[in-house]
């Protein structure tokens, strides 16, 4: 009888430690970007991009509800790259990506996983200018729409409608 208390005991251990370390990892693999946010981006735009805008926009909050899920700040589309500006900024998170989506006015995360959007990369920081070049051979005519998209949760963070830049 004894020795059954013992082994009981011992598994109740063995599988509360499994089960809190589990917790702790998703929890701190969660909290991660929260607690040590990667340093702002400081890319500058070429002379030669400068030439060729195509279209800008500016992030927004889509869903004003969720406090966790936004964003805000200027985006610059030019013939080879897209430029988040200096004043870009989004709520930290997990495996971020820049897309290119051909949809205008996306506000909702179904409004993106029904198209076949550009994956231009993972977000490299929160806040702050960053560069990511375009694939060759995509029509920028076809993409109205620049969106911040988690990927890990598929959850839309923040989109930006485009305008046509006016020559």
């Amino acid at each position: 009888m004894r020795s059954r208390n013992i082994w009981r005991s011992i598994a109740v251990f063995l599988i509360g430690g499994v089960l809190g370390t589990a917790a702790g990892l998703a929890l701190g693999l969660f909290l991660f970007p929260f607690l040590f946010p990667p340093p702002p981006g400081m890319d500058v735009i070429t002379a030669e991009d400068r030439e060729t805008l195509v279209a800008t926009g500016t992030f927004i909050h889509a869903n004003p509800s969720d406090p966790i899920h936004y964003g805000e700040g200027k985006v610059s589309v030019y013939a080879g790259a897209v430029f988040l500006e200096p004043d870009f900024k989004v709520g930290p998170g997990p495996a971020y990506h820049v897309y290119l989506v051909p949809k205008p006015g996306i506000r909702a995360s179904g409004d993106v996983t029904d198209t076949m959007f550009v994956d231009l990369g993972p977000l490299r920081a929160f806040t702050g200018s960053q560069r990511y070049p375009i694939p060759a051979g995509v029509d920028l005519a076809g993409y109205p729409s620049v969106v911040i998209w988690c990927e890990h949760f598929s959850v839309l963070i923040s989109p930006a409608d485009l305008t046509p830049a006016t020559s």
